[in-house]
């Protein structure tokens, strides 16, 4: 019987354009009243989350997973729940690696702002804010210490193939400190190492008493492989890569064919 939903945001529950289909708000709020608890997993931060969430008109108490893992909040009044962010001598060092790499940006996220180490971000990086609906500010390394908010995600942002040679060269190096996922072509993301959606979801798996064999797990990227492995019940969506699809119990159809709205009423409100 599943109790909880643990569904990604991009290429999952928004289509192509980043809208919210109608179909999966109302297979939301039957799964709702249902009794399975909803919860939006993704490696944006709130400013990128909250509108949508708003969407979906939920009155109950609800749970979103943010950063990748590294932050869960409950939804009534946004408190947080748990969290655990980079530290100042972590976000140093990270910088560390795009001294040699001008053609790559390191982002900030908080769950507020984005801030970025330098003067000018990229056309990339300002894009990233804005379909988030976040402000992004230049700061200087002296400033890091300063940012008063948590910064739960360091993100690495370029053109796709700089991004590549960036990982290339990189990626041992980070991995044996952090945890390291690329999630989007343009995105390679930090988080502290050992966490990951996996870790969010677990972690407010145990709060609530909630086994993870029954709780289905919704997604289609990258860093939607350690969720998908710790469900009872794994869903990939149809856009998702074969790399994704191998790791599901189920595949359903795509972002732009309301995949979600399909997986909740075929999966888990079947019985």
């Amino acid at each position: 019987m599943i109790e909880l939903i643990a569904i990604d945001m991009d290429g999952t529950l928004l289509d192509s354009r980043k809208q919210l289909p109608q179909e999966n708000i109302d297979a939301i709020q039957a799964a709702v009243a249902a009794g399975i608890k909803i919860v939006i997993c993704t490696g944006r931060s709130k400013a990128g989350v909250k509108p949508y969430f708003d969407q979906l008109g939920l009155t109950e108490e609800e749970y979103v997973i943010l950063n990748n893992g590294c932050s869960v909040h409950e939804t009534l009044n946004w408190s947080t729940l748990y969290g655990q962010p980079l530290k100042t001598e972590d976000i140093l060092d990270l910088q560390s690696h795009v001294d040699a790499n001008p053609e790559v940006d390191l982002v900030l996220a908080t769950n507020k702002d984005y801030y970025f180490i330098g003067e000018n971000p990229s056309a990339i990086a300002q894009a990233d804010a804005d379909m988030v609906f976040t402000k992004i500010h230049p700061i200087s390394k002296e400033a890091i210490a300063k940012i008063e908010e948590s910064v739960y995600n360091a993100m690495y942002m370029g053109e796709a193939e700089a991004i590549d040679d960036f990982q290339a060269k990189n990626e041992k190096v980070i991995n044996a400190h952090y945890s390291g996922v690329r999630s989007q072509t343009f995105l390679y993301e930090v988080m502290t190492k050992g966490y990951h959606k996996a870790t969010g979801l677990a972690h407010l798996a145990n709060h609530l008493g909630i086994e993870s064999g029954n709780i289905m797990a919704i997604g289609d990227a990258n860093n939607d492989l350690e969720l998908l492995n710790y469900a009872g019940l794994a869903v990939a969506m149809g856009n998702a890569s074969d790399t994704i699809k191998e790791q599901a119990n189920k595949v359903t159809k795509s972002n732009d064919q309301a995949g979600v709205a399909y997986a909740i009423k075929e999966f888990a409100l079947k019985v």
